[in-house]
């Protein structure tokens, strides 16, 4: 019993802290990429902005991560 109290405590957190880590860093990157393109194209709504996105992510093999943030700005900024 304390074997197992021991070995699921660190593990609950580190899991815990990988989890919400990349989220937090998600959510960070696609404001600053939405706020970026928003001031860019103050004509679009902010769902064609976000469909251009998906357009963009569908046009890399279905992700975004290894684009560069300018990158992913002048693809979608081409698109829309």
């Amino acid at each position: 019993e304390n074997f197992l109290q021991k070995t699921s405590a660190p593990f609950s957190t580190n899991s815990y802290d990988a989890f919400i880590s990349p989220n937090t860093l998600n959510l960070t990157s696609f404001s600053k990429l939405m706020k970026k393109l928003q001031e860019i194209h103050p004509e679009a709504s902010r769902d064609k902005i976000v469909d251009a996105l998906l357009e963009v992510r569908k046009n890399n093999k279905g992700i975004l991560s290894g684009l560069s943030i300018n990158s992913i700005v002048e693809r979608t900024s081409v698109i829309l």
